[in-house]
């Protein structure tokens, strides 16, 4: 689940044309703390999820739109 969110919110990130710095510093985290989101070793919190649809601009839902 972890390693599909991570994709997921990569992919949306890059389409949304936001670098991992820029986007963590948007939602107020350490870009470190950004990349272990990304590459599935962590996730985020629920209000870091929130603050993420928001910077990006799309509903929660769509970042858990997993490719199957």
């Amino acid at each position: 689940m972890k390693r599909k969110f991570g994709n997921r919110l990569r992919e949306l990130r890059i389409q949304k044309g936001y670098t991992q710095e820029k986007l963590s510093e948007s939602i107020g985290i350490q870009p470190e703390n950004y990349s272990r989101i990304e590459n599935g070793l962590a996730f985020p919190k629920p209000e870091n999820i929130e603050k993420i649809s928001n910077v990006l601009n799309i509903e929660i839902a769509e970042l858990f739109l997993f490719k199957q």
